[in-house]
């Protein structure tokens, strides 16, 4: 049993819930995609910002190299006190004049570094040459500055655009970044704690119920699981699944009540004659053979007793392979077996399709003990037993009939006929058990049929079954 509930439960000691398991793995996933999508982001912004801003300061660059090379022009041409011959300065950029020794002519604001590369493009005597610095600090700030020359030794013109600003921009990003990042990973985790706690919550109630059963060993108990997911299919076929387990205790129960109670009457009146056998020197030799006849007879209805029981609760463990089978073939092996058995004249009428998905054993069990039930009860009769095959009325659906013209059975007994070990009472004297028909009623039940007996016009009586809509525990 405490295996059988561990199985049940899900739970053994060390593992983590499923609920936990299932937050953990969706923050995990959107912590992942997250933080993917956000170093993404923040490369492709990064990038974009920097090319960008390299951009402008080329196309400023590239301006003040053509327009030095296509007029001849002196420091005193950029100079801050001449507006209109200034150069266009965009935003975060600062222009210094160097002259014709190197020396700073019009500072710039803030004042740029010059270098011995910087005075030796102002002395260069050709126009627009260039050189360039990266990562220039100036005072608190990071500057990219290029030199290009006058030309014929008459200075330099320094261009610088602010670059810290533009990393001060980007890291001010990068971390309102990671504080969204954190946000969305966090709220990912409670949102996906709530979401396993919403999804398991059925998982749990079945978890419940699974435990109760292993603990109680009560069947009948009601799962109460809803909804149309996977879930609630799971909910419904555990319920249907307690339901035909409580069924088939139930039956097994009925069965050895029923079993017991019918064994007792042969085994007493075997019990009586094995006593007389004790005197049988003394009974008169007639009396010795109808004892005799009696103990025959009687071990043979306990063996039909025993076999039957035995068939019964075969038929209900549905062990035997379902195949497509012709019911008309195997009503026809019956026939023939019931005609050497009995001499009685049976009669098969088949008519259209009688092939279908079933268990052939139990068919066939089903089919003799119908047959066998019209023999008995219709001895003496002239008149030919009918075995009727009728094809469907929709694709699968077959019907069985066996009429004779027998006595018939009244309406009182014509209900209870397919109850186990029910007996007419002008029945009683015949040998028999009275499961026979209770098997037939097992049987079309488990093919999805369904048993019937009426009184025949004219005398006797018609019993047979369907056989239709799908093999019980058969999932296909």
């Amino acid at each position: 049993m405490g295996r059988l509930r561990r199985l049940l439960s899900g739970r053994r000691p060390g593992l983590v819930s499923l609920r936990t398991t299932f937050a953990v793995s969706f923050a995990a996933v959107t912590a992942a995609v997250t933080v993917l999508v956000g170093i993404l982001s923040y490369s492709a912004a990064a990038r974009l910002v920097r090319v960008d801003q390299q951009t402008v300061f080329d196309e400023v660059v590239q301006d003040l190299r053509d327009e030095v090379r296509q007029n001849r022009m002196t420091p005193g041409d950029f100079s801050s006190a001449a507006p209109g011959h200034d150069l266009v300065r965009p935003a975060r950029t600062d222009v210094q004049v160097l002259g014709p020794d190197g020396r700073v002519a019009d500072p710039g604001s803030p004042g740029l570094p010059v270098t011995g590369a910087d005075v030796r493009i102002a002395a260069a005597s050709l126009s627009g040459r260039v050189v360039e610095h990266k990562d220039v600090d100036v005072g608190d700030d990071v500057y990219r500055v290029a030199t290009v020359s006058l030309g014929g030794g008459r200075g330099a013109v320094q261009v610088a655009q602010e670059f810290s600003d533009v990393e001060d921009l980007l890291r001010a990003l990068q971390q309102r970044t990671l504080v969204l990042m954190a946000a969305v990973v966090t709220g990912a985790g409670l949102f996906g704690w709530w979401l396993a706690r919403r999804i398991t919550r059925r998982l749990v109630v079945l978890t419940d119920a699974a435990e109760d059963v292993a603990r109680t060993r009560r069947l009948g108990i009601q799962v109460p699981v809803a909804g149309h997911d996977e879930v609630g299919r799971l909910g419904r076929a555990f319920d249907r699944m307690l339901g035909r387990l409580a069924q088939s205790e139930e039956d097994q129960r009925r069965l050895v009540q029923d079993a017991g109670h019918e064994l007792r009457t042969p085994l007493t009146s075997l019990r009586t004659n094995i006593s007389l056998l004790r005197r049988i020197d003394e009974l008169p030799p007639k009396t010795r053979e109808e004892l005799v006849a009696d103990l025959g007879q009687e071990a043979r209805e306990l063996t039909d007793l025993v076999n039957e029981l035995v068939d019964l609760a075969a038929g209900q463990s549905d062990t035997e392979p379902p195949r497509r089978v012709d019911v008309a073939d195997l009503a026809e092996e019956v026939a023939g077996h019931a005609r050497r058995r009995s001499g009685r004249r049976i009669v098969l009428r088949a008519s259209g399709d009688t092939t279908t998905d079933g268990r052939p054993g139990m068919l066939t069990r089903a089919l003799s003990n119908l047959v066998e039930n019209a023999v008995k009860f219709d001895q003496g009769g002239t008149a030919p037993i009918e075995l009727v095959v009728a094809g469907p009325a929709r694709p699968g659906t077959i019907r069985v009939e066996v009429l004779d013209r027998g006595p018939g059975i009244t309406d009182n007994d014509l209900a209870r006929v397919f109850d186990r070990f029910y007996r007419a009472a002008d029945a009683r004297s015949l040998p028999g058990s009275g499961l026979g028909l209770s098997i037939v009623r097992e049987v079309a039940l488990a093919h999805g049929g369904a048993p019937f007996a009426f009184r025949r016009d004219g005398g006797g009586t018609v019993i047979g079954f369907t056989v239709g809509g799908g093999i019980a525990g058969d999932e296909r």
